[in-house]
């Protein structure tokens, strides 16, 4: 998940229709923040005109200050919530993003997870993909568990729980199917073997998908976040990067609660836990920076 990236959604007709206010960006830049912890700067104000101009067209009103009053008070404004979301959301993602940094999740963050439960004769491993966009960054996840496990995979007990604040998406990742563009960096063998080409797109095979549950959640809902089943492995990454420092201690510190003992965190390259939490120890490897919940 990230933020409001260039649109192509609204025509330049609708553009010149509809021009929104300081005080209507305002008002619609609060309300989402409040909703979703997700913080729009001024330099973006225009990417919110953009992509709510269709909305606005197909809800039949004609301004922003009618569509806010819209999400506050319409019988529908939980439905139109969920299309807030989609919008103001976008998902460039592809399976196997950032090789280096799970390179590192795989021979050392989940090797090592796994040798600790052998040893304390535990075969159940949970791991969380907190905002998961179309599902290539689990799936991806469950490729990596079968690639170190192979058959004995089947003998342990293993949920990849995958959240993202948009419905939309976590639809389109259930049904795993994927463009080639989304496999871009994504080993020819890997895909040979866990892909099925069905005309122009590829097919995930069921093994790696009945090891990932998918599910809405809103970071910003701290009850949501206390339901997630606690996890030896967290990742987030290129989330937090969109939230203001306020909104990144509440997720991070929700992190922190959510994993185990000796539990590892894992977020983007270009994000850092500098300022924002000492809780975790971090841990530097070539190409990443694996946070490590100590306690």
């Amino acid at each position: 998940m990230s933020l409001l990236a260039s649109s192509t959604l609204a025509s330049s007709s609708l553009r010149k229709e509809l021009k929104i206010s300081d005080e209507e960006f305002r008002q619609l830049r609060d309300f989402i923040y409040v909703q979703c912890g997700i913080f729009i700067g001024e330099n973006r104000k225009y990417l919110v005109e953009n992509r709510l101009a269709t909305r606005i067209k197909e809800l039949n009103l004609t301004s922003y200050g009618e569509y806010y009053n819209f999400l506050r008070f319409d019988p529908n404004k939980r439905a139109e919530l969920s299309k807030l979301f989609e919008v103001v959301t976008t998902n460039e993602t592809s399976f196997y993003r950032n090789p280096p940094q799970l390179q590192v999740f795989q021979d050392v963050v989940l090797k090592n997870t796994i040798e600790g439960l052998r040893k304390n004769n535990q075969k159940k491993l949970r791991i969380w993909s907190a905002g998961c966009s179309t599902g290539e960054e689990p799936y991806t996840i469950a490729i990596i568990i079968h690639e170190l496990l192979k058959q004995e995979t089947l003998t342990w007990d293993i949920k990849i729980t995958a959240n993202d604040l948009s419905e939309a998406v976590l639809a389109s990742a259930r049904r795993g199917v994927y463009t080639e563009y989304a496999l871009r960096t994504t080993p020819k063998d890997i895909i040979a073997k866990y892909f099925v080409q069905e005309g122009a797109n590829y097919k995930l095979d069921a093994k790696p998908k009945r090891l990932v549950s998918f599910g809405q959640i809103n970071l910003n809902d701290k009850l949501q976040l206390a339901r997630v089943e606690r996890s030896h492995i967290v990742f987030c990454r290129n989330v937090i990067i969109y939230f203001d420092d306020d909104m990144k201690r509440r997720v991070i510190n929700a992190f922190y609660d959510n994993l185990l003992p000796g539990g590892a965190l894992l977020i983007g390259h270009s994000e850092s836990l500098h300022n924002i939490s000492r809780a975790f120890k971090p841990e530097h490897h070539k190409g990443t920076i694996v946070y490590s919940k100590t306690a």
